[in-house]
């Protein structure tokens, strides 16, 4: 019988590689944090990939932008997309993974000038997987009406670029408080959240030293739910204000 194949992922809004209260520059321990676990694939929000003012000021400010500096020597595949651009510099999501990056678009969807989003879509080669596993990195708006926009045109784009029998992972920090993602998600893409499906309930992520919130998801198609944890206590308390979400799947 063919062994099945398994994925570690993890999703993770890295605060722009900060802690909580923007007091202390932690990239370089969220870097070690994460090899720690050693994902397969791993989906970033909050990522900088360019700030000239902090490249001055911060002490160990890498010279590479923050999704190549976390993937190096680690994750040799990187996908990075912006959603915001500033006079200094610009930041967006990002997508590390193991294993081959065919290819990727990154698609603006905001829906006011404040905030800015996008959905970065990656297609990815995992060896013992006959198809391509669609990756969809999100970082949605903080009202209800614009997340609402957003999910439909998650599921426009995942309805006309994904094959229905193509694994598909859709991860990220939803900000989904009152959580009514879920509904539209699993009506239009069958899909189902990690956590939800293992635990009985989302994961709560947010803020990282008390999470009430339940913000971050990992969605999944074709792949079946082996386990979901949300990181907490030492060392993740210190490295962000989001507590990332940690999952297992398999083929």
């Amino acid at each position: 019988m063919k062994e099945r194949k398994k994925l570690k992922v993890l999703s993770y809004n890295i605060h722009k590689g900060f802690g909580i209260g923007n007091l202390s520059f932690t990239l370089p321990d969220i870097r070690g944090a994460i090899a720690s676990i050693s994902p397969d694939i791993i989906f970033l929000q909050e990522v900088i990939g360019q700030h000239d003012k902090h490249a001055k000021r911060v002490e160990l400010w890498p010279d590479l932008p923050q999704s190549h500096y976390l993937a190096e020597d680690l994750w040799p595949h990187v996908a990075y997309g912006q959603t915001s651009v500033f006079d200094h510099g610009h930041q967006g999501n990002a997508i590390l993974s193991r294993f081959p990056i065919r290819s990727y678009e990154n698609i603006d969807i905001s829906t006011n000038p404040v905030e800015c989003r996008a959905l970065l879509h990656a297609v990815i080669e995992v060896p013992g997987i006959d198809d391509p596993v669609h990756c969809v990195c999100v970082h949605l708006n903080l009202f209800r009406r614009g997340r609402e926009e957003q999910l439909r045109r998650i599921c426009n784009r995942v309805t006309s670029s994904v094959g229905r029998t193509d694994p598909l992972i859709l991860a990220g920090d939803f900000n989904d408080w009152q959580q009514r993602a879920s509904g539209l998600l699993v009506r239009e893409l069958g899909i189902k959240e990690v956590f939800r499906d293992t635990h009985g309930t989302y994961a709560a992520t947010f803020p990282m030293r008390y999470p009430l919130f339940k913000l971050d998801r990992v969605y999944a198609r074709g792949l079946s739910m082996v386990g979901g944890r949300v990181l907490v206590g030492d060392p993740w308390e210190k490295l962000s204000d989001h507590a990332p979400l940690y999952a297992e799947l398999e083929v």
